[in-house]
């Protein structure tokens, strides 16, 4: 193998702390060259919606900001993975490129034939765990097969080995011991040429190419709806900590008891940070249990919350056996359901909120102003897209994709397949949430709902756009069809 540089390939791993592949690098010994690539274009690739743009970009500047305080720069390219990875292992010698694995079907091809090209080209190419806490194929039922119920999933999953413990992050004073330049960055300028930070200059080019970050146009201009995301969070690595020190702090006590309560703000507001990687599943998991804790995970708040980390663990389970999740029922018989055309009039006023049903309304809202919906909210909106106006949930899939700032190719596309009923483990087909009978359960005082609908209450907000009782009914015989199949 050679003993040129250490390519870091970031992708949803935006941090510097517990980062196996930076990790790697830094033990490896020789100079570091972290890149970011924007791959729209490889086949198979579902480019980010606006939301999720929205908070990449800012992501990204964190993250710059983190690497720099180490003495790295990040390099900025765009392109299809397989070409820029080749181009930059060519441009800088590199000797060694190392990433964090991606659990979709085409995310792991792409992967798997860089790895191949680079090996044959004599090149060390290592990929590690860094996601999930427990790798999709170590866990399988009695009779070697995938789980598709969660339940006996996660029993497995706390009965399996103790996940290990966070990586530290680098220190200033290893990587200072790479770098002989300035580790200036930029990612707000012209297309540009960074300084080398090699502790063996000839290795690398003194300047080595990047995109700038507003090149990439991943901010709304045109016009600007991200106000309220700016209101509502701050991306980054030290922000995840900070939000997971405030949450533990204020909101983990009463998580069990509050967490179905939209007005009460007792969520971790985690989901983005892991989507992007700013904080990763083992930091979480060993975070609330302690360093030292049993592998069993201890009884209240903690155990509850970690219960639904392992649904995303889940969520990925299903999307490395059965990749086609994302995108076709994952019981056949649905392929027959009798979806309803959706009207675009129709449409619009469940994605606007103003379907005169007010826990789906004030969500839908929420979604459009924060980027983020109360969970037990999602649940009862998607209820109503997919059961009370019988619209595909496909359609209601990608309206949540562009709009989510935590829109997860494995969780979104679960998600709304268990509400549909289409999916492993999914609801009931008869299971039809009653938004008014949520709100009264959930949200009794209507604090939520005024918050998003001020105008609840008054002559100024409409009445429903369908009769609630009368949908459940379409939507209990449309299911109807398809029971015995």
């Amino acid at each position: 193998m050679s003993d040129g540089p250490s390519l870091v390939w970031f992708r949803d791993d935006l941090r510097v702390a517990d980062h196996p592949a930076l990790h790697t690098a830094v033990e490896r010994g020789e100079q570091i060259v972290c890149v970011y690539i924007l791959d729209e274009s490889s086949p198979g690739i579902r480019p980010l919606g606006g939301a999720s743009k929205w908070w990449l970009h800012h992501s990204l500047a964190a993250l710059a900001g983190e690497l720099d305080a180490l003495g790295l720069t990040l390099t900025l390219r765009s392109g299809a993975a397989t070409d820029v990875v080749a181009e930059l292992c060519a441009e800088t010698q590199a000797g060694a490129v190392f990433w964090n694995r991606r659990y979709g079907l085409a995310e792991r091809e792409i992967d798997s034939g860089i790895k191949s090209s680079l090996k044959a080209q004599g090149i060390e190419a290592r990929s590690f765990q860094a996601s999930v806490l427990f790798e999709p194929w170590t866990l399988q039922t009695g009779q070697g097969q995938p789980y598709r119920v969660f339940t006996p999933f996660w029993k497995a999953c706390l009965g399996a080995p103790a996940p290990r413990p966070p990586l530290p992050a680098p220190t200033k004073a290893v990587t200072a011991a790479l770098a002989t330049g300035s580790g200036a960055h930029s990612t707000d300028t012209a297309r540009t040429a960074r300084p080398s930070t090699s502790a063996n200059p000839a290795a690398v080019p003194a300047e080595l190419p990047t995109d700038r970050l507003d090149s990439w146009g991943l901010l709304p201009t045109a016009p600007d709806w991200a106000a309220g995301l700016r209101e509502a969070w701050v991306p980054g690595e030290a922000a995840a900590h900070a939000q997971l020190a405030t949450f533990v702090a204020h909101g983990l006590g009463d998580y069990t008891s509050d967490r179905d309560l939209p007005a009460h703000d007792v969520t971790s507001r985690m989901s983005p940070r892991l989507r992007f990687g700013e904080i990763s599943p083992f930091q979480l998991w060993h975070g609330l249990k302690g360093p030292s804790a049993a592998r069993t995970v201890q009884p209240g708040g903690s155990a509850a919350f970690l219960r639904e980390v392992g649904w995303r663990e889940f969520a990925y389970h299903l999307l490395y056996h059965f990749p086609e999740i994302t995108t076709e029922n994952m019981r056949p018989a649905f392929n027959a359901f009798p979806w309803s055309e959706p009207e675009p009039a129709t449409l619009e006023l469940w994605q606007q909120g103003r379907t005169g049903v007010a826990l789906v309304d004030a969500g839908m809202r929420e979604l459009w102003k924060t980027g983020v919906m109360h969970n037990r909210v999602r649940m009862v909106a998607a209820s109503f897209l997919v059961k009370n106006l019988l619209i595909d949930w496909r359609v209601g899939e990608a309206w949540f994709w562009d709009t989510l700032v935590d829109a997860d190719q494995a969780s979104n596309a679960m998600n709304w397949q268990w509400v549909a009923g289409s999916g492993v483990d999914a609801a009931p087909y008869f299971r039809v949430f009653n938004p008014a009978l949520q709100a009264a359960k959930f949200d009794p005082e209507s604090e939520y709902i005024t918050t998003y609908v001020p105008e609840y209450g008054t002559p100024a907000y409409p009445e429903p756009m369908v009769d609630l009782g009368e949908s459940r009914k379409r939507a209990l015989d449309a299911y109807e069809t398809i029971r015995g199949s």
